[in-house]
């Protein structure tokens, strides 16, 4: 699995982490002061990456937390047929199959940019 251990205070919106074994993408970040009983606590709210559901973590800033390491890609589209996409990798020339996005319209011979995290891929605009 491609993917790091981090300090919550290391985050920052923005950036990737992992939340119910699905990486996301941080959409907000704060921390409560340190009180009585305990640390510092940070709340992160993200988005998952791949199937856009929102999730919410919250863990003291000296926790530990997984970080995805998410490759972003360039590809060439190959094809077009209804709402997926044949595309090709232009490092390593592999073909295979992406949905694409609603908001995008793609034609043969545009370049992409995807990401890919593993096995996962998806059309970033």
């Amino acid at each position: 699995m491609p993917r790091e251990q981090k300090q919550v205070r290391e985050l920052q919106e923005g950036s990737y982490v992992m939340m119910d074994e699905a990486p996301c993408k941080i959409n907000h970040y704060s921390t409560a002061k340190p009180g009585k009983h305990g640390s510092a606590k940070a709340r992160i709210e993200g988005k998952g990456v791949f199937d856009d559901r929102k999730r919410s973590l919250s863990q003291p800033v000296d926790a530990k937390v997984w970080v995805p390491i998410i490759e972003r890609k360039q590809g060439q589209v190959v094809s077009v047929s209804g709402d997926d996409a044949q595309v090709m990798d232009l490092d390593t020339y592999e073909t295979f199959t992406m949905r694409i996005p609603e908001d995008e319209s793609l034609a043969s011979d545009d370049e992409i940019e995807y990401l890919e995290y593993e096995g996962q891929r998806k059309i970033v605009g």
